[in-house]
């Protein structure tokens, strides 16, 4: 089955002010690695649709849906209003609520094209990402959660049964988390519901802790010190068990890549080969429970040169070059 690429132009354009990391070279890095090696040949590329509204419900309250919105800067009479903050780091521009509605839109794109047989697997090159947005409130440079949304998604719409998110950036999904142990429940014996695993720095952003082994939630804390081989052995350890004894039916990725050892975001010391080796490990279980699909989701990476690899690795396996 073909791997589609994911994304839009609107993405590269929220701005959350000049020098910060979380910019719109990361989309262009990542483009330009794409070319570089021969993958945007290979792979199938798609513009994603802006989701629909009612949609980010599925895993947020109207009540900050709504703030988000009516708080939006726009352009009067041709001058842009000023920027809002949402939280106390995640930062509205005029084009901001447009790349809101593409990068989550990419997502459910992406399941859609998944469950379809259209792709055997997805990646959404998209910003801005999603995984410390919480059910109520947005935070660490993300609005909505995009993975969150997607994953109910599947379920109310496919009725997959077993969704897993996979979540190896670098900081903790804390968003991801709230959600799916607080605000998703199954909704009958025979649904499964979902499970979430975890690797992250601790103590690094957010700064919260609670190593879990027991089911919905996976939480894999990593020392500053840790480099390919140790995180190898813990996802063996932890992750990979708990993932076949989960048997999903759809494998959703929250793919941040700060955790090389060029992005100065973190101490931890990965490189691209332990991407790909993850994301082979994640082929596998795909293969084995769910059809081969998986939905892959740009979170962090802020070295444009790594992050650009590190993508490109990440693509290969799920291709299986």
């Amino acid at each position: 089955m073909p791997v589609g690429i994911i994304g839009h132009y609107r993405c590269g354009e929220h701005d959350m002010g000049d020098h910060h990391p979380e910019n719109g070279k990361r989309l262009t890095a990542i483009s330009d690695q794409l070319i570089r090696s021969g993958l945007d040949y290979v792979v199938r590329q798609f513009d994603s649709k802006p989701i629909d509204k009612s949609l980010l419900a599925l895993a947020h309250t109207q009540k900050y849906i709504d703030f988000v919105f009516d708080n939006a800067p726009t352009e009067v009479n041709g001058e842009a209003e000023e920027n809002f903050t949402v939280g106390e780091d995640s930062v509205m521009n005029t084009k901001t609520l447009t790349s809101i509605l593409y990068s989550a839109g990419a997502a459910v794109d992406a399941v859609d094209l998944v469950m379809a047989g259209t792709l055997g697997s997805a990646f959404c090159a998209t910003r801005p990402p999603g995984h410390h947005a919480e059910h109520d409130k947005g935070m660490g440079f993300c609005f909505f959660n995009n993975v969150a949304v997607a994953a109910a998604y599947a379920k109310q719409k496919y009725g997959v049964k077993r969704v897993a998110i996979v979540d190896f950036d670098v900081h903790h999904g804390n968003g991801t988390e709230d959600i799916i142990k607080n605000h998703f429940k199954a909704t009958s014996e025979d649904d499964k519901g979902y499970l979430f695993c975890s690797s992250y720095q601790y103590p690094l952003y957010p700064f919260e802790i609670e190593e879990s082994d027991t089911p919905p939630i996976i939480n894999v804390p990593l020392t500053a010190t840790t480099k390919g081989e140790q995180f190898r052995e813990k996802l063996t350890a932890h992750w990979l068990p708990a993932l076949h004894k989960f048997k999903p039916e759809l494998i959703i990725i929250s793919a941040g890549f700060d955790a090389h050892i060029e992005d100065d975001m973190s101490q931890v010391s990965l490189t691209e080969a332990d991407y790909r080796w993850i994301t082979d490990e994640l082929k596998t279980i795909a293969n084995e429970y769910s059809e081969g699909r998986i939905v892959s989701v740009l979170e962090g990476g802020y070295a444009p040169s790594a992050l650009g690899r590190s993508v490109v690795a990440h693509i290969n396996g799920l291709i299986g070059n």
